[in-house]
């Protein structure tokens, strides 16, 4: 990757800093939150919610909106995106940090999806992720275009999962990259571990 503005040799652009979600940290008093109804309607008595379970409690909660429901595919991509004990499942702290972060690409959506087609564009995609501090090379965006859309536009569904994807694969960069200078050396066997998990 290179510097701010410049491309690198790769074709990415890095802008001595990472893309991120909106949306805050999660905190305790679970008892006394709205969104614990929500999570204790569907965890089993492990108190953790799966990718079915998750599928069920945002569909529950409406913060889909007008959207049509999160595919349990999505729902196993946010999973993956916070879940740091590796078990598959979401607490509740976890679950109350996935809201937050829905929540901010949920307006970050409503907000790019100039025309309320109910999708964004290419364009409209582009604009969103630099709102969010991804500094990403044409052709990178071009790529996750292709990636999630159909027809050249990108459903509320998709773009979660685009986001869910994009900021574990950036963590996990950002893990790797010590230094900050936006190069990485991954052991091929590493490297599969990082995408196979998300």
């Amino acid at each position: 990757m290179a510097f701010p503005g410049q491309p690198a040799p790769g074709g990415g652009y890095y802008q001595g800093g990472y893309g991120a979600a909106p949306g805050g940290p999660s905190f305790p008093g679970q008892a006394q939150d709205p969104l614990y109804g929500y999570f204790a309607a569907v965890a089993g008595q492990d108190g953790q919610i799966d990718a079915d379970e998750l599928q069920r409690c945002l569909t529950q909660s409406g913060i889909a909106g007008a959207y049509k429901p999160f595919n349990l595919e999505t729902c196993r991509l946010m999973i993956s995106m916070l879940d740091r004990d590796m078990s598959g499942t979401l607490g509740f702290n976890e679950f109350k940090e996935l809201w937050a972060v829905v929540n901010g690409w949920k307006q970050h959506f409503v907000n790019f999806d100039s025309d309320r087609s109910g999708a964004v564009d290419r364009q409209e995609l582009e604009k969103a992720l630099t709102n969010m501090g991804f500094r990403l090379s044409p052709q990178a965006v071009s790529a996750i275009t292709r990636r999630y859309s159909t027809h050249g536009k990108i459903t509320f569904d998709d773009y979660i999962a685009c986001c869910v994807k994009l900021r574990a694969l950036t963590e996990c960069f950002r893990r790797r990259d010590a230094s900050q200078q936006g190069f990485v050396n991954f052991q091929y066997d590493d490297f599969i571990q990082c995408v196979m998990s998300i």
